[in-house]
């Protein structure tokens, strides 16, 4: 059953949907009766169309869309874009926003839309895929549409990988971008480093390594086969200098070789950390779907 989401009301997006129907648009209203709203396909004036609030993407190439508009000039508007009905001359968009942008540019008024119903997660879903198939979304905007889903539909990794065609390690990888600094994750999104690029850094604790990596790559052109060699080539640096070190305190490689364990158990990173009185674990988590997944791991060992 789908729930409801966002916590906004239509008043949000229409500030007039309470307001009186007698607007001075009346004379174009569409004659649209309640049973026949959905599943046609009609010409909609492009001023009654809102729109879509819960679009992920946030870039538009202008030189596409007026290339794009030019086209709709000469040859008319090919695909209809997608709609649902909200009331008398109130549509709102789900999918098709560059056709929508590229017919306002070229001056059409009345332009072919499919109307359908559909709630707010549906509206989240349908412009995630449509973008995605198009491959119109960069990374860290597939991952904040992810994100979205999850935080305002209250869904499970599982159920988003579901929901747009892919598999769960490719949600909850794609996830992990967001864990990247803003400098980072600014320059996957401008297309400076790959999401190929941006994975391999992930691995990197040290933020000031990842921060002159990603600089590097960008400064050498590396490909992502050789930033993966200089990774490990950094952990094996890493590794050989802690041989150099004298000889650790017995307890000290004890907790150090728990602190592998349970990351390998958890898969996250886990820390623990020596006090006067004993210690303290911490388990990082990425989203509530991942905690979920620790606490049932420690649930079933504890009753193993």
């Amino acid at each position: 059953m789908s729930k409801k989401v966002l916590g906004r009301g239509l008043g949000a997006f229409f500030p007039d949907i309470e307001g009186d129907e007698s607007s001075e648009n009346s004379s174009k209203a569409l004659p649209v009766e309640p049973a026949e709203r959905v599943n046609i396909i009609m010409q909609v004036p492009v001023e009654f169309i809102r729109a879509n609030p819960h679009q992920p993407r946030t870039d538009f190439d202008e030189i596409k869309l007026q290339e794009l508009s030019d086209s709709i000039k000469k040859y008319g508007l090919i695909q209809p874009i997608t709609v649902r009905h909200h009331g008398r001359n109130r549509f709102e968009l789900i999918s098709g926003e560059r056709r929508l942008r590229a017919c306002r540019m070229a001056g059409i008024e009345t332009i072919p839309a499919f109307v359908r119903e559909a709630n707010d997660e549906e509206m989240i879903t349908f412009a995630i895929i449509e973008n995605i198939q198009r491959e119109q979304l960069n990374p860290i905007e597939v991952a904040l549409g992810y994100q979205r889903l999850i935080e305002e539909c209250s869904l499970t990794q599982e159920q988003v990988a579901s929901n747009v065609g892919k598999n769960r390690t490719t949600v909850t990888n794609t996830l992990r971008l967001l864990n990247l600094p803003p400098t980072i994750q600014a320059g996957l999104k401008l297309g400076k480093i790959s999401a190929g690029h941006a994975r391999t850094l992930i691995a990197i604790e040290d933020d000031a390594e990842q921060e002159a990596l990603y600089h590097r790559t960008i400064e050498q052109e590396l490909s992502v086969r050789q930033l993966e060699d200089m990774v490990r080539n950094l952990e094996t640096k890493k590794k050989k200098a802690k041989k150099q070190k004298p000889e650790q305190d017995p307890h000290d490689i004890q907790i150090r070789e728990i602190t592998n364990r349970l990351r390998r158990t958890f898969a996250t990173k886990v820390d623990i950390k020596k006090t006067t009185k004993g210690g303290e674990i911490r388990i990082e988590y990425y989203s509530d779907d991942e905690l979920e997944r620790i606490l049932n791991m420690l649930e079933h060992s504890g009753n193993s």
